[in-house]
């Protein structure tokens, strides 16, 4: 008798992503039908226990676009749809869905989050925004955004602060070792 192992999906409106959670899986076996009809089977452990998944997915798929991913954890699964367009569940089954099957919350992105991402960044408008004050490496300081003033008025940065302080040091350092 075979079991399931943990299934995981997410989507976007032109792919499917499956992940198969079976470590060290032996002997895979792996078909996608262009009907949407997905099969896994593997073996794992140490009494070799058989490991089954058959899925009616919700629509056609582009077998020949879609990929496959086996690594010592997990199988992963790059499936192309044949349509662009959202799948309100993974299988053609109604109702509730089989209890191997999961969500897979770290790749899933809402329907409109992913018209937002296809635009990328370089069509964001940041203005007059300078990135450069932002302290993204030093989390204790955040928010301080000007340590002293110079003489000509304009703030100096931590980072600069910090930067100067180091120079200082490394010259007091070098004094030192002149004099001995």
């Amino acid at each position: 008798m075979s079991r399931h192992p943990t299934v995981k999906w997410a989507q976007r409106s032109d792919w499917v992503y499956i992940t198969v959670e079976l470590p060290d899986a032996e002997d895979v076996k792996l078909k996608l039908e262009p009907e949407g009809k997905l099969f896994f089977s593997a073996t794992s452990g140490a009494s070799k226990t058989l490991y089954e998944v058959d899925l009616d997915l919700l629509d056609s798929v582009d077998v020949n676009e879609s990929k496959v991913n086996v690594s010592s954890r997990s199988v992963f699964y790059l499936v192309k749809k044949a349509e662009s367009k959202w799948w309100n569940r993974l299988t053609k089954q109604e109702g509730k869905h089989p209890l191997y099957l999961k969500v897979d919350w770290d790749k899933w992105v809402d329907e409109d989050e992913d018209d937002e991402d296809k635009g990328g960044e370089g069509d964001m408008d940041f203005g007059d925004f300078d990135f450069n004050g932002l302290n993204m490496g030093d989390t204790n300081e955040i928010g301080e955004e000007v340590a002293e003033e110079d003489s000509d008025g304009e703030g100096e940065t931590v980072a600069e602060t910090k930067e100067k302080k180091i120079e200082g040091e490394k010259d007091e350092e070098a004094a030192n070792v002149k004099k001995e």
